[in-house]
């Protein structure tokens, strides 16, 4: 499988401040990675320091003055890496509520219309097409601090509000659960995508209530909590306007055909 995945960005920085970005793809070990990665501020290139994190996340992050910030990121990926490894940490972090996934206000509901499956497909299959059903795919209809109890009361929402409510419903059945932000071919409208990932038969499964884009084909950039863990762009300190975002993620070939009902892990 050959994917090939990137980002335009610019960004108009109207006071002095500190960039992080999260745009380019975690380590992919077994495959071969092809990648280029540059800021321009103002026709100058600017260097960034990369901060590796838990699960291989890559930060790059700068100090920027005033000015217009281009960013330009393509990858190439040839081949399959490996499911994503498991550890205690993950056992543990990942049961716990979050800022955006409040698991904790899901325990009795989540119980009662959850709680027989256990720690199976079944379940994921069942929480996948519940919150898909519930849910209407609606850009602009919610805020960047909306958590899941938002997003079910409001009944709308984006991909990271899908994958916030099926990670804080698996949380609140004892399935440890994640967010994992993704490039994701066949996804429209095109865009950085946000999934869902469960532990389940004992690796990491991917779960994707929009059903927008076939979970085989999803490129892992970063993993974590919830969104404030993986998002593409922060800004301390300063004062930014995001100008422009494109984003592209193809496959070689025919798309896969996904079936909600089979475990998939992001490779």
């Amino acid at each position: 499988m050959r994917r090939e995945v990137g980002a335009e960005i610019e960004v108009e920085i109207t006071a002095p401040t500190t960039l992080e970005f999260q745009i380019a793809v975690a380590p992919h070990p077994r495959a071969e990675v092809f990648e280029s990665l540059r800021f321009v501020l103002d026709g100058r290139p600017v260097q960034p320091l990369e901060v590796s994190g838990v699960h291989g996340n890559r930060i790059h992050k700068f100090d920027a003055g005033v000015g217009t910030l281009k960013v330009d990121y393509a990858a190439t990926i040839v081949g399959q890496t490996d499911p994503a490894p498991v550890t205690e940490y993950d056992h543990s972090m990942y049961l716990r509520p979050s800022r955006y996934a409040e698991a904790d206000k899901f325990y009795g509901f989540a119980a009662t219309e959850f709680g027989t499956y256990g720690d199976s497909a079944t379940l994921l299959e069942n929480v996948s097409s519940w919150v898909g059903t519930r849910l209407s795919y609606v850009p602009g209809s919610s805020d960047p601090i909306d958590g899941a109890v938002e997003t079910l009361l409001s009944g709308a929402g984006v991909c990271r509000d899908y994958a916030h409510l099926v990670v804080a419903l698996l949380r609140a059945v004892n399935v440890p659960a994640r967010l994992v932000s993704v490039y994701a071919p066949g996804v429209h409208p095109m865009d950085f995508h946000a999934v869902a990932e469960a532990f389940v038969d004992g690796q990491w499964r991917v779960v994707d209530a929009t059903l927008l884009a076939p979970r085989q084909t999803l490129v892992r950039i970063a993993t974590g909590r919830d969104a404030s863990d993986t998002a593409f762009l922060d800004n301390h300190r300063g004062a930014i306007t995001l100008n422009q975002l494109t984003v592209t993620a193809v496959v070689d070939g025919d798309l896969p055909r996904d079936s909600i009902d089979q475990l998939v892990s992001i490779r």
